[in-house]
């Protein structure tokens, strides 16, 4: 960073995990897939071709396979605030805060 201060206050875990994003906006609904880079349980970084600024209001969608559960695969739903966007390789790196997440029920 160029002024050095870490300003993060929870770990991150690099990980590559799926993605689904909502958001409103004057056109209606959007949902796309993106992929994770990294996540902590404040935040993440991931990966989409959307268009987002900062400030948009998302909803989330995780999954969290197996392998890494230990049991089955685990979905979280999470509400949050984009904080930054930026190019990233022809694609969009999203950084955004999670202000709140749910576990959605097992599929049956």
């Amino acid at each position: 960073m160029a002024n050095g201060i870490e300003r993060r206050s929870a770990r991150r875990f690099m990980m590559t995990l799926p993605l689904t994003v909502r958001s409103s906006g004057p056109d209606g609904a959007v949902e796309k897939f993106g992929q994770t880079r990294d996540v902590s349980f404040r935040g993440l970084y991931f990966l989409t071709d959307a268009h987002f600024e900062p400030g948009n209001e998302i909803e989330f969608v995780l999954t969290l396979p197996k392998e890494i559960t230990l049991a089955g695969d685990v979905h979280i739903r999470c509400y949050g605030q984009v904080v930054r966007v930026e190019p990233h390789n022809g694609r969009r790196g999203i950084a955004a805060r999670i202000e709140r997440y749910e576990f959605l029920p097992a599929a049956v």
